[in-house]
């Protein structure tokens, strides 16, 4: 007897340290993972190392940490235990209905024998691995719960029990530690992401680069660092309540460049009726979108900030979207785009007064230069003007006097030129025609460019600034706008070019190499062109080039003197 007793007690007490044995390695084990875990920067990563831990704490043959959005919906799924094929065959994700949804509304920890016994449970789908046992714990960041650890069938064929409830709540503590630097580290690389953009951008501005490209290059960095499938920039028209997308890149990009938009009606406008950041969960059906085609297939989240104040002017808007169905835009994302779009409002304003500071310079070079031509070369030419036609009552040969006679001619005709020059380069004008016709045509082609999908090729000749009157500028100006814009519409041609010249008359021409002119197609556009020049006494003809293409030639007289 006191022999079995004693077998009894050692075998008690063999059990006991087996058991604290056990309790120290399941210890150490979560310690291993609580460190292992805290490791992680990257949130991706962070959150399956969180999962493969808990997996093996636990004895679990499978596992999955679920991520709750905004809508109490489970955004993210991460299972383990399940092979890629098996995912496909099972379909979609679970999104938050059952068992799973049972941890959403109530965030305390589930543990269930048999998941098929809860009244929440409602099945598994077709191809689903057999899942019996379960264990699931909430996983709160800064008191508030990010998301849910599940844990399903307890290796043996046994059932969770308290201390495996204890150990992955416990991980569940280090886990929203671990999630929560993550998202700080994640929350710092992506500002200082948006701080190198911002930095580009401006460098761009302030640097001279034109401004075409530094809004190209607005619109690739904000699209990179946001995660955007389609990135716009509006810019408004002056002395309209409308905005024009200068600038589309990404998924349906043709169907948003080039649009002319009221600010009232659009998502764009309500970033500029709020001054703020406006964010929609579906651009598809977001309210306030009530005018102009539809344009918004294939899109879901979008953001839109303006840039600039109203206070101080608001001078374009820079919209991202993502794909349907892809997140939504969090906090995170969203707010540093508000700083991003303010320096680049901030960079924009230097670079315009860096350009006005320079076309006063010009303007004063202008001035000097005017003044050196009247004060010394017209001076010299009128003197040399007068002593050859001095000269001439000395020469007596005819022929040589006429030759001299003519080289008079020539020299009045010259200082005309420079006079003529001179007045150009002095030219203080009002409204459009202030930048003078050679600037505007110019700029006509720089807008065309961004339709037609490259620069057409310039080339102008004569005193375009001086010889040409307002109105007949303006008339130009607006045939080569309509030419350009028929080009992008209908030509389809990959290259253009426009001629204007100033001497007798004004001649403007616009050639490509598109597909040539339609027969028997409607040419109303043409028909402006041609009432354009009747009404200033100028002519007008179209016609197919030989070599492929179109060419519009437009004159018109010039007043003489």
């Amino acid at each position: 007897m006191p022999k079995l007793r004693l077998d009894e007690l050692l075998d008690e007490l063999q059990a006991r340290l087996d058991a604290a044995r056990g309790t120290r390695d399941r210890v150490h084990s979560l310690l291993e993972a609580v460190l292992a875990v805290g490791r992680d920067l990257e949130l991706e990563q962070a959150l399956r190392h969180i999962v493969e831990a808990a997996v093996t704490l636990v004895d679990a043959e499978y596992g999955a940490l679920g991520v709750i959005g905004e809508d109490r919906r489970l955004s993210q799924f991460l299972p383990v235990g399940v092979t890629e094929d098996q995912v496909r065959m099972i379909g979609s994700l679970p999104s938050g209905h059952g068992v799973l949804g049972e941890l959403i509304r109530r965030p305390e920890p589930l543990r269930l024998a048999r998941i098929s016994d809860h009244p929440a449970s409602y099945g598994f789908p077709a191809h689903h691995p057999p899942m019996r046992s379960f264990l699931g714990v909430p996983i709160r960041v800064r008191g508030k719960v990010f998301g849910n650890l599940y844990l399903t069938e307890k290796r043996g064929g046994g059932e969770f029990d308290a201390e495996d409830e204890s150990v992955l709540a416990t991980l569940a503590v280090a886990a929203g530690v671990a999630i929560d630097n993550a998202r700080l580290y994640a929350r710092a690389r992506l500002r200082e992401r948006w701080l190198q953009a911002s930095a580009e951008v401006t460098n761009g501005l302030l640097s001279g680069q034109a401004e075409q490209d530094v809004l190209d290059l607005l619109v690739t960095r904000s699209a990179e660092v946001a995660g955007a499938d389609l990135a716009v920039v509006a810019l408004p028209l002056p002395e309209t309540e409308e905005l024009e997308v200068r600038i589309a890149s990404g998924l349906g990009e043709q169907q948003h460049r080039g649009l002319v938009v009221p600010v009232d009606g659009s998502f764009v406008g309500a970033a500029v009726r709020t001054g703020g950041l406006v964010v929609s969960t579906d651009v598809r059906k977001d309210p306030r979108i009530t005018a102009g085609p539809p344009r918004w297939e294939g899109l879901g989240p979008a953001v839109a900030v303006p840039i600039g104040t109203p206070e101080h002017g608001v001078r374009g808007v820079l919209m991202l979207a993502r794909a349907a169905g892809a997140a939504l835009f969090g906090e995170d994302e969203s707010a540093p785009l508000l700083g991003f779009a303010g320096q680049a409002a901030v960079a924009m304003e230097l670079a315009e007064r860096r350009r006005d500071s320079e076309r006063v310079a010009l303007l004063q070079e202008r001035d000097r230069i005017a003044r050196d031509l009247h004060d010394l070369a017209i001076q010299r030419l009128f003197a040399t003007g007068m002593t050859l036609q001095g000269a001439t009552r000395f020469i007596e040969h005819p022929e040589a006097a006429d030759r001299v006679l003519r080289a008079i001619d020539d020299l009045d005709d010259t200082a005309k030129t420079i006079r003529a020059t001179i007045f150009g380069l002095r030219l203080r004008e009002t409204g459009p025609a202030a930048t003078g016709l050679r600037t505007r045509v110019v700029e006509v082609v720089e807008r065309a460019s961004r339709t037609l999908g490259f620069t057409p090729s310039v080339r102008m000749t004569g005193l375009l600034d001086v010889t040409v009157p307002a109105e007949t500028a303006d008339a130009a100006i607006a045939v080569l706008e309509e030419a350009l814009s028929n080009a992008a519409r209908h030509a389809a041609a990959r290259s253009v070019e426009v001629t204007i010249g100033a001497g007798s008359e004004l001649s403007l021409t616009v050639a490509d190499d598109g597909v040539g002119l339609p027969t028997g197609g409607r040419r109303s556009g043409l028909a402006n062109l041609a009432d354009r020049a009747a009404a200033l006494g100028g002519t007008f003809t179209a016609r197919s080039r030989p070599e492929g293409g179109t060419e519009l030639l437009w004159r018109v007289p010039l007043p003489a003197g």
